[in-house]
């Protein structure tokens, strides 16, 4: 079944991609959700003219993102959390507290295209994380958890 994306899914695709999935998955999921529609020759045609016209700003957005993955190689974040004598932290760090870090910094990303590799983080230490900023663009960085 051909469908085309609505919304970014994960380990799917990326919005106004053509995609490919099994019938049940599109008809019980994708489609009632709102993350793709049917993918009918109509649709298509109406997909590949907006493809073209959205081309040269696909450039600028990417431009953009990839400025602000060399503004990200460039911070050291670290954010504080009440922790044990022995560095265990109450509670965990996740992609909320991250989110805020990088704003402290002057960075704004949406926590939603932020992803911990080591999650759930219960103790302090450095940890990686990857902001999904553009189809193509993928930055890694490190950030340091410090007990209060």
């Amino acid at each position: 079944m051909e469908l085309i994306l609505i919304k970014n899914v994960d380990s799917l695709g990326y919005k106004d991609e053509l995609v490919t999935v099994k019938p049940g998955y599109g008809r019980n999921f994708l489609i009632p959700q709102g993350y793709a529609k049917l993918a009918t020759p109509s649709a298509k045609k109406a997909h590949a003219e907006i493809l073209k016209q959205r081309s040269h700003k696909e450039a600028k957005i990417k431009d953009e993102a990839v400025e602000l993955a060399a503004k990200l190689q460039g911070v050291t974040i670290k954010i504080g959390a009440k922790a044990s004598e022995s560095g265990r932290i109450f509670g965990s760090i996740n992609t909320i507290q991250l989110a805020e870090a990088l704003k402290e910094q002057g960075i704004e990303i949406d926590r939603r295209s932020l992803k911990i590799k080591d999650e759930p983080i219960r103790d302090a230490g450095t940890y990686t994380a990857e902001a999904n900023l553009h189809k193509e663009v993928r930055p890694s960085f490190q950030f340091e958890v410090v007990g209060e």
